[in-house]
């Protein structure tokens, strides 16, 4: 039966492990970016991980892995990194190439307790990682102007959590926030970096293009068959 409290515990204690500022250095090109993607198989008994490598700055893929296990928790708002980074961690130890930046599809510390699956990740792996997701999950923030690379702070309890960003015309803004071992104005640059006329940023854009196209995954599986 799962303990509520210790999992928030374990939380409020990772939190305070996270790093907001920028601990890496980037060569200026020829490095590697990841990005990851997380869905559900089954009506959710499978959990199916995708993590895209591309090559910076020209985005060319240069490795994919999806790893697929037996989901380990049922739903719970506000703990999400705990149901997806299992298979996560099982897609990254197949990586042969292993990135040195990582976009992550979902909240860094944009969360009530600062510890959404980027941060999370981040802190299991020990690498500078990036929360790009595609709702708010707490905090308030100015109206956002409808120009593209708009963006506005945002606000949660007088702290600022990361960023509202608008990445493409007449689409609904990214959440961009810090997940681990980076501030949170370099993961806004880096995001407005990856971008490339499209909503998502081209890391998490593959990633989530790889993890739900079924013609790719089925290629996959016969591959790794």
């Amino acid at each position: 039966m799962l303990d509520i409290q210790q999992l928030k515990a374990e939380q409020l204690s990772k939190a305070g492990q996270v790093i907001l500022s920028d601990d890496f250095s980037l060569p200026e090109t020829n490095f590697l970016i990841g990005g990851t993607d997380v869905g559900f198989e089954q009506d959710g008994e499978i959990t199916r991980a995708a993590i895209v490598v591309l090559k910076y700055p020209s985005f060319e893929v240069m490795e994919y892995q999806i790893a697929r296990i037996p989901t380990t928790m049922p739903y719970i708002p506000g703990y999400l990194s705990f149901r997806e980074y299992p298979a996560l961690l099982k897609a990254w130890q197949q990586l042969k190439q292993k990135p040195q930046l990582l976009f992550v599809d979902g909240q860094g510390v944009a969360h009530p307790r600062r510890l959404g699956i980027a941060s999370h990740l981040g802190l299991l792996l020990d690498i500078p990682t990036i929360g790009v997701a595609k709702n708010r999950l707490c905090g308030k923030h100015d109206i956002l102007p409808e120009e593209v690379g708009s963006h506005v702070a945002l606000i949660d309890k007088q702290e600022q959590i990361g960023w509202v960003l608008r990445s493409k015309k007449r689409c609904n803004p990214l959440y961009i926030s810090a997940g681990h071992r980076i501030s949170h104005n370099t993961a806004l640059n880096w995001v407005e970096k990856c971008l490339k006329g499209y909503r998502l940023p081209e890391p998490t854009r593959f990633a989530d293009a790889f993890a739900s196209n079924k013609k790719l995954f089925q290629t996959y599986l016969a591959e790794n068959s």
